[in-house]
């Protein structure tokens, strides 16, 4: 199969679709790779390093989609990168379509078959594709979170694990899934007063005893959030429906009640946000203020560090890219329905039933054989 890696053209977004080692694994399978020039400078690979793993290099983003049956990138395509697309191609990235009418739309008009990393499943029910982001984005979370939280920043002033006679920062995670256990992990290390709240009394219990006493928990309820919110100096979303839009649990009337210089990190972002008062941010301007409360928001969190974001992305997708490249789409989603559950739109229509409902468009299902 020809597959290709174009360079990825968001805002601060220096990932790449895959690692050298990745591309030497698929062209010993006998398949052609072609990588745009450059793509991997963002994480220390020069066009020489693929060249030694046996890839093409194109010059032009253009080329690469021209001549390529799949396309593996990082993040959801660009509106320009979507015009590129044909009907006879596969898109295998990240999407968040939920929150991104316009790029379903474009996706659509497209006829491309399009594959998102986010909601494929393993036999669990757990997101591989999705886990080493979100790993990436909790740990980051709490690194982003304490360095907003400096005066210099606009932050209140404190520090995250405080000193011996001066308490704390408060630490509020809301979602005890992948990313909120990191954000704990990390916030846990640093000393801060960490509550993490989650709506499963069985996940609290694995997190209360995997944390002790260094860590509290709490049942999701409006209530709940709004009294843990008040008195937070960092709060933390990290919850997540699969394929769906995030819900709104922090409202715009608790961050109003929040103090001045508090700091709101919304991990969710990339599915629409779960602070009422959220929208997207880059690397570039990552954060803004709203009723006095800071607001990191960025939607492409884990490229901020890209050499341990792509390697650990590619430890997850290739097992599914070389799939693809020896079976075809087709019989890959056949004998996988977990990657199945990731098909999101083709041949013009949405087939992921959360994303269609959360756009209100359309659902078709899909049956790959």
């Amino acid at each position: 199969m020809k597959i290709g890696v174009p360079k990825e053209i968001k805002v601060h977004e220096y990932r790449v679709g895959l690692v050298p080692a990745g591309v030497r694994e698929l062209t010993a399978a006998g398949h052609r790779v072609l990588v745009e020039t450059g793509a991997g400078a963002g994480i220390g690979f020069d066009d020489a390093a693929y060249r030694a793993a046996g890839a093409q290099i194109a010059t032009t983003a253009e080329a690469v989609f021209a001549d390529s049956e799949l396309i593996v990138k990082v993040k959801e395509p660009q509106l320009v990168e979507c015009a590129r697309l044909k009907p006879d191609q596969v898109l295998f990235t990240y999407l968040h379509l939920a929150a991104d009418r316009d790029q379903t739309q474009a996706l659509m008009a497209s006829g491309a078959t399009a594959i998102a990393y986010e909601t494929v499943t393993a036999v669990d029910g757990s997101l591989p594709l999705l886990t080493p982001m979100s790993e990436v984005a909790g740990r980051m979370s709490v690194q982003v979170g304490a360095s907003c939280l400096q005066k210099a920043n606009g932050g209140f002033g404190v520090l995250l694990g405080g000193v011996p006679g001066v308490a704390p920062a408060k630490v509020v995670i809301l979602g005890g899934g992948v990313s909120g256990t990191h954000a704990a992990e990390m916030a846990v290390g640093l000393r801060a007063d960490v509550t993490v709240v989650d709506r499963s009394v069985k996940r609290l219990r694995e997190l209360s005893a995997l944390f002790g006493n260094q860590l509290k928990t709490a049942y999701s309820t409006a209530q709940t959030i709004e009294e843990l919110v008040r008195d937070a100096d960092l709060v933390i979303g990290a919850v997540l429906i699969a394929g769906a839009a995030a819900p709104k649990l922090v409202t715009r009337a608790m961050v109003e009640s929040m103090k001045p210089g508090a700091v709101l990190v919304d991990i969710a972002i990339d599915q629409g946000g779960c602070f009422e008062t959220s929208r997207p941010t880059t690397h570039a301007e990552p954060t803004f203020t709203a009723h006095g409360v800071i607001h990191y928001c960025v939607t492409n969190m884990p490229g901020a560090v890209p050499r341990t974001s792509t390697f650990a992305l590619t430890n997850a997708t290739l097992p599914y890219v070389k799939a693809i490249a020896d079976r075809g789409w087709r019989d890959a989603l056949a004998r996988d329905p977990g990657l199945g559950n990731g098909l999101n739109v083709h041949a013009g229509q949405v087939t992921h039933p959360a994303v269609a409902s959360a756009l209100g468009l359309d659902f078709r299902a899909f049956k790959a054989a």
